[in-house]
């Protein structure tokens, strides 16, 4: 099965990654498909101004996304311009782009032989990711996905399995996206998405530049939102505030011969 790193080769990745190390610190922020990083662009754009080397990867090419305004079928000529939305969007955040070219749904509809091969491909293409880059702080999808969404979800499982799964020789944190229930007025919302506040205890705070970086990424998604829509999403982010909250992985440091043992 064909898998290519779209936009930056995994030799140039280690190469130039061994330049820049030195230069700050190294975050990763793993999502599904083109448009997903919108849920932390302001975070993203905020490290990369301030000097981080940060990389954005995005696991499938977004075939399936299909709106009818946009007149584009599901295939190959949706992903060919998603390619290029999420390119924009990426150059818009200044950060470096890993997007990869797994079908949108995994193949789930294709069964075990279809389904499982493609997510083992895609373990492995992340592990080694994780591998040549060495970040510091990783970002990605939490248990609810966003919006529980399947792809979401099998993302944000791959990469805590690769996190989990081996020593990196060096303190890496895992960091969740998540949206805090007490903003989410809608009981059924809520169950589905929304994280107690008391475990999102990391909360970061940007800048106006770097919410103006992250509606112009934004933008860039023409496909998948119209104009109206992506002025209502810029200022419902707007509305509220300046801050993205994140759950922290949490290891344990102990071990314990109880299950109920505090």
């Amino acid at each position: 099965m064909k898998q290519s790193l779209r936009t930056v080769g995994l030799l140039l990745l280690l190469i130039g990654h061994a330049a820049l190390a030195e230069d700050g610190m190294t975050l990763l922020a793993v999502f599904a498909h083109p448009d997903d990083e919108s849920t932390v662009a302001p975070i993203l754009a905020k490290y990369a101004r301030e000097g981080a080397e940060v990389h954005l990867a995005i696991a499938t090419d977004g075939r399936y996304g299909a709106q009818d305004f946009a007149g584009i079928p599901a295939g190959d000529d949706l992903a060919a311009a998603r390619d290029e939305e999420m390119k924009c969007a990426a150059a818009k955040l200044g950060v470096n782009l890993v997007h990869y070219d797994y079908h949108d749904q995994l193949r789930a509809a294709e069964g075990y032989d279809g389904h499982v091969p493609h997510v083992r491909a895609l373990l492995k293409d992340v592990s080694d990711l994780v591998e040549a880059l060495r970040p510091d702080a990783i970002i990605t999808w939490g248990p609810d996905g966003g919006s529980n969404h399947m792809d979401h979800r099998i993302i944000g499982d791959t990469v805590t399995g690769v996190f989990l799964g081996r020593d990196w020789g060096k303190d890496i944190s895992l960091y969740f996206y998540g949206t805090p229930a007490s903003l989410i007025e809608d009981d059924d919302a809520r169950m589905r998405y929304g994280v107690l506040d008391r475990y999102l205890t990391t909360a970061i705070a940007y800048e106006p530049a770097d919410f103006d970086a992250a509606a112009e990424s934004l933008r860039c998604h023409k496909s998948q939102f119209t104009e109206e829509a992506i002025e209502r999403m810029i200022s419902n982010r707007k509305e509220r505030g300046a801050t993205i909250y994140l759950r922290k992985f949490e290891p344990p440091h102990e071990q314990s011969d109880s299950l109920f043992k505090r």
